[in-house]
């Protein structure tokens, strides 16, 4: 390393190692600290540093480039001497360095292992001028003021340069060293030759920093006039609001751009009245105020709502019904009636069409339906879960005066679609509630009144919104729990649950590819054949929809998923011995006929939230006293049911050589299995009679056929409802026969027509029918 006392002497060669600089710019005279990390840097350093080597320090021309050749740096550096090297923890160096002389790189001579090149040396010219010295004595005096300006500099700089006003090329190196400028300016410096030159930029420069620095000054005491001792915290935001006011930045005002924003929103004139009170009352606000966060959240609301912004349908029939079969299979008359409503939006775009409610089991499709609407619309779609929804404020939002009062959810909704007709979906809604906080279920009524929704107002916004563009479709389990009022606003559309041929057919079309994607195996062959599929539903699922069907298939391909893992390569093809070993054992039972083997046991057929369901009704009798035992967590509507079915038995025992008085001396036993869930409904009233006459005559009902049907005392079967789902549950239980209300005759229609054709279906108006088809084959006919 070269000696401080030997700077003078050192003589700087004609050739000399080129060491590259990224955002730094050295200076003759001046130390530098440099901190070196490149493998090429880092050989330089090491040699130089042990011969006592000059070596050439030069900006490179942009700072990202990490391998700098000569084109990437400026031709004018500084030959410098290194004084000391500190080797750091993390393998780099901190060199530093004193700048000797300016030169300039004459060519290269050597590009590796590091930059080599010839250099001339830059000498001083125009020294001595009374114009240099006037200019040294200004720069003194400039500098003077920025250190009486910058908080925390030390007056020793001050004393430092007064020393140097003999010495003008040091002293305009010492100050251009320690200024905070652009790169590219310090480079202009150190590139000019003459003194005087150098003087005169320098001081333009220094002149534009004092001028920053007296306004920053002048800012500051500005502002701490308007600021009160209670205002200090909010010191800085004012500081920049004043900094934008003395340059002139009116247009990034706060107010200005929310009045800017609100002019090109195009809002309903009620609305526009709204937002400009609240804009207004907000300009005289005072930003620490409390109620400032609350009108301005107010007025983003307002102005990031679609009040004017929908999206152009797009409607092609056959390309919707393409759609439609692409994501759904059968349900026909549903597709017919969807493609119906498209028709008419078609032909009469302002039209207010019904609002949907697709009713049935869970997993039968009822959301994805309302996104193949939306898909054939070109809507955007937009799901609302009202599931355990009990505040009414969900849905029309809260009002302002409350703490983090926000929106309703169909606001909230609107404002992520960003389009004021997008198709929305209410899911569950059914199983909304209702407590102290309101009845969300009341606020869905202006919600889905066609007639009213046109002027929806929501709470927090206090204008009324256009709602009549939406597409509103809801979804529903059961339709009991929802109000009469609110039903009489949908048109119900029943989904049943699916057949056995539609749940292959969605498996293989549907189902079994999307689990192949999602769990890895796209690029393997996994083949379920049809056969195998149906052992799968009847074996290990007992559902109307689709989800457990998928939840066992899912379980397959993470099996065959962990094969892959440990080797196999495939193709993978499930049979049923191997879907035995991926599944266990079967665990639905395929049909009840072992069970209905005796007197007094019969098949009803029952109508849940999740489908049809095949239930037993069993009856015994026991020596007593006239007593009607009723068990299976009956409802109370059953029970009544059971005891019309008695009391028209015992009307009625003669006709079928039953002793008057049997019930004299005996008590009667009515149990339904399956005692741990509620049930209730009268449409067991044709299983529990046929029960007991059954039992009382000592003849078993035919192990292939199940009944509903509600009864009076005078023995009228009386229509149920639920009749596609409860001979959907028969079929799938392996029952050929089905005893159904006369007038219920219309609903087998709606059966698939495979499934119309495996079975036959006694059409009894009065009990009578149904005793005679089930114990002498009389009156029964097949549906057409």
């Amino acid at each position: 390393m070269v000696d401080a006392d030997r700077r003078s002497s050192v003589k700087v060669p004609k050739r000399l190692a080129v060491l590259p600089l990224r955002n730094m710019v050295p200076f003759p005279t001046m130390s530098t600290q440099l901190i070196v990390g490149r493998k090429e840097s880092l050989q330089l350093v090491q040699e130089a540093r042990e011969d006592d080597r000059v070596i050439a320090v030069v900006t490179q021309r942009k700072t990202e480039v990490e391998s700098p050749g000569p084109d990437d740096l400026y031709e004018v550096g500084v030959a410098a001497a290194i004084d000391r090297v500190i080797v750091l923890p993390d393998g780099h160096l901190q060199v530093v360095v004193h700048g000797l002389k300016r030169i300039r790189l004459a060519g290269f001579v050597r590009e590796s292992p590091y930059l080599t090149a010839g250099v001339e040396i830059i000498e001083d010219s125009e020294l001595g001028s009374e114009e240099e010295r006037a200019l040294t004595r200004n720069l003194c005096q400039q500098f003077h003021k920025m250190v009486a300006l910058v908080p925390g500099m030390d007056e020793e700089l001050w004393i430092t340069v007064l020393n140097m006003d003999k010495e003008p090329a040091r002293l305009v190196d010492f100050v251009a060293a320690g200024l905070d400028i652009p790169l590219e300016e310090k480079q202009g410096l150190l590139q000019e030759a003459s003194v005087r030159r150098r003087l005169r930029q320098l001081t333009v420069l220094l002149n534009r920093e004092l001028s920053i620095l007296e306004m920053g000054r002048q800012i500051q005491s500005q502002v701490q006039e308007e600021v009160g001792q209670a205002q200090r915290e909010h010191f800085l935001r004012e500081q920049m609001r004043a900094i934008q006011k003395e340059l002139g930045e009116d247009e990034a005002d706060e107010m200005e751009d929310l009045r800017r924003r609100l002019d090109a929103a195009r809002l309903p004139d009620s609305a526009l009245v709204e937002a400009k009170r609240e804009l207004d009352r907000l300009e005289r606000m005072p930003p620490n105020a409390a109620d400032y966060t609350v009108a301005r959240t107010y007025l983003e609301w307002m102005l990031e709502l679609p009040w004017n912004r929908a999206s152009r349908d797009r409607i092609d029939i056959r390309r919707a019904r393409r759609v439609l079969d692409e994501d759904h299979e059968g349900l026909e008359k549903i597709k017919e009636r969807i493609l119906e409503y498209l028709a008419v939006r078609k032909l009469k775009k302002d039209s207010k069409g019904p609002i949907f409610c697709f009713v049935g089991p869970p997993g039968v499709g009822k959301t994805s339906l309302g996104r193949s609407i939306a898909r054939a619309l070109g809507r955007k779609f937009v799901r609302i879960s009202l599931g355990g929804v009990h505040d009414e404020a969900e849905i029309r939002g809260h009002r302002r005066t409350y703490i983090g009062a926000l929106p309703g959810r169909i606001v909230q909704s609107l404002r992520k679609a960003a389009t004021n007709n997008p198709v929305f979906m209410l899911d569950e809604i059914d199983k909304v509630g209702a407590d102290f906080r309101g009845d969300p279920a009341a606020a869905l009524l202006e919600v889905l009144d066609p007639e009213q929704n046109a002027s929806f107002v929501d709470h927090y916004l206090d204008a009324p919104f256009d709602l009549s563009k939406v597409v509103f479709i809801a979804t529903a389990n059961q339709l009991d729990t929802i109000p009469h009022a609110l039903r009489d606003r949908l048109e119900v559309i029943q989904l049943s649950g699916y057949t056995e041929d539609e749940k292959v057919a969605i498996a293989r079309t549907h189902l079994l590819p999307r689990q192949v994607r999602e769990h890895g195996l796209g690029r393997r062959k996994v083949k379920i054949g049809g056969q195998v599929l149906r052992d799968l539903i009847r074996g290990y699922t007992q559902e109307a929809g689709l989800r457990n069907l998928e939840r066992e298939l899912s379980r397959i391909c993470r099996k065959i998923a962990r094969g892959v893992v440990e080797g196999n390569t495939g193709p993978f093809v499930v049979d049923r011995e191997m879907m035995r070993r991926y599944l266990g054992a079967e665990r639905v039972r395929l049909t009840l006929r072992e069970e209905i083997d005796s007197p007094g046991v019969v098949a009803g057929l029952a109508w849940t939230a999740a489908g049809g369901e095949v239930m037993l009704v069993e009856a015994t009798k026991m020596r007593g006293n006239k007593r009607l035992t009723l068990t299976g967590k009956l409802g109370e509507v059953m029970k009544e049911s059971a005891q019309i079915a008695l009391s028209y038995v015992r009307a009625h025992a003669g006709e079928w050589n039953i002793p008057a008085n049997f019930f004299d001396r005996q008590d009667i036993h009515i149990h339904l299995p399956s005692g741990a869930i509620p049930k209730d409904g009268p449409s067991a009233g044709v299983a529990v009679a046929t029960a007991l006459l059954s039992l009382l005559g000592g003849h078993p009902v035919p192990v292939d056929m199940a009944m509903t049907g509600e009864v009076t005392l005078r023995g009228r079967v009386l229509p149920v409802g639920g009749i596609k789902e409860k001979v959907l549950a028969a079929h799938g239980a392996g029952i050929r026969r089905v005893v159904v209300p006369s007038r219920n005759e219309k609903d087998l229609e709606e059966l698939p027509i495979e499934v119309r054709g495996k079975m036959e279906f006694v059409l009894a108006a009065d009990l009578s029918q149904v005793f005679c088809a089930v114990f002498s084959d009389k009156a029964v006919r097949r549906a057409a």
